[in-house]
């Protein structure tokens, strides 16, 4: 099978992930496609391929003969895909991209195939595109002994897009020296930095009371709510920032006059503006406290990932290797910095150096999600390419 038709198969499957749940995975949906990855693995001939308790799969490929002492080199993915769109019963088609039948595609993929979906779901490439590259490209390593190789190791991670993926991830069964997320973006991306995150949950408290006797009586939460966000910097948010620009993102707010409350992300590459981003908004919160009466806004910041740029660096061979394998296919490699996040920036930290490649979709976590079926095929080569020892 291509990388495409296991795409097009995986895809089908309803993995959604939710932050609100405790459990792990945070949704039993995921553990069918676990289920199924693992068994494919197996079909392949990896004879070790297993899903655990918390729904992560893992498999390894053993290193060809003569290659015993190469580096031992990891393929992550993630199955879940984004609760901000939904992903159940995803209707894919095929089309050529005429520069107007594909809303948010740039015209350099004029006449090309592109995978897209009928416009009421998302499409899944983040990131079962990767877990799909990955899998054609352990096919053609098990069935083609010319291939020189290390051992490789494969994950499948659940609960990536809500911050968990690297959370029961078990690095002594994983195995390896230093891995790949395939995870990116479009073809040719090699990101090695990423976003410093947290999140910022904000409650607010008030006191309602009949609107036709309320003169300095009621103290109305949502109205205290819009005064907190009056004060963030219009031009801080995702719709007005690029490259290396930070931002505020408010993602959920609620209530009524006695409670409110909001869901915000903080994001920076740099570590010391994402510092100062979170003293701001904690001042902010202290500030309105200070005029409206101590515990009013109910503030809470939480760290959900690091740079991972400070690791990558000492180990700059894990970018070499990756910018070798794209050459050598045909593809310019490109470095870039990810405005987001991935398990590897969290595995990096953990002492598992894991850069961040290209899968070729695009518009991630919308009903515009499109990915090009050449750069499916690309990245299975690429991946061939990456762990081959000359």
């Amino acid at each position: 099978m291509t990388a495409t038709e296991r795409f097009l198969k995986y895809i089908t499957f309803d993995t959604t992930s939710d932050e609100s749940s405790e459990t792990c995975p945070s949704t039993a949906k995921q553990l069918v496609l676990a289920d199924y990855l693992a068994k494919e693995l197996e079909n392949i001939g990896i004879t070790d391929a297993m899903r655990d308790k918390d729904g992560y799969v893992y498999g390894h490929i053993p290193a060809s003969t003569g290659c015993e002492n190469a580096p031992k080199i990891g393929l992550i993915a993630h199955m879940d895909t984004s609760p901000d769109v939904s992903g159940k019963d995803v209707k894919a088609s095929m089309i050529t991209f005429d520069g107007q039948n594909a809303p948010m595609v740039d015209d350099r993929y004029i006449g090309e195939q592109l995978i897209v979906t009928d416009h009421t779901t998302l499409l899944g490439a983040d990131d079962k595109a990767g877990v799909a590259e990955i899998i054609a490209a352990c096919d053609v390593l098990l069935h083609d002994e010319s291939i020189k190789h290390g051992q490789i190791s494969i994950c499948f991670t659940p609960d990536e897009e809500i911050g968990r993926g690297a959370d029961k991830f078990d690095f002594k069964r994983f195995d390896a020296d230093f891995a790949y997320t395939v995870d990116g973006g479009e073809l040719g991306g090699i990101e090695c930095e990423n976003f410093n995150a947290a999140s910022v949950k904000l409650i607010v408290h008030g006191v309602n009371t009949h609107p036709g006797s309320a003169k300095n009586k009621m103290r109305n939460a949502i109205l205290f709510l819009h005064e907190f966000i009056s004060l963030l910097p219009p031009a801080e948010t995702p719709a007005h920032t690029e490259g290396y620009e930070g931002f505020y993102h408010i993602n959920e707010i609620g209530g009524d006059e006695t409670t409110a409350h909001l869901h915000m992300l903080i994001r920076d590459h740099s570590d010391e503006i994402f510092e100062k981003r979170k003293a701001f908004v904690k001042e902010a919160a202290d500030y309105l406290n200070r005029k409206y009466g101590e515990n009013t806004f109910d503030l809470t910041v939480n760290d959900s990932y690091r740079n991972m740029r400070v690791i990558i660096d000492k180990h700059p061979e894990t970018v070499q290797r990756a910018k070798r394998a794209m050459l050598a296919c045909g593809v310019t490699p490109e470095i870039t910095a990810i405005r987001g996040g991935t398990d590897g920036a969290r595995l990096s930290f953990e002492g598992l150096p894991c850069p961040n490649l290209s899968t070729g979709g695009m518009n991630f976590h919308s009903i515009y999600e499109a990915i090009p079926v050449k750069a499916l095929e690309k990245m299975a080569e690429i991946l061939v390419e990456l762990v081959s020892e000359k």
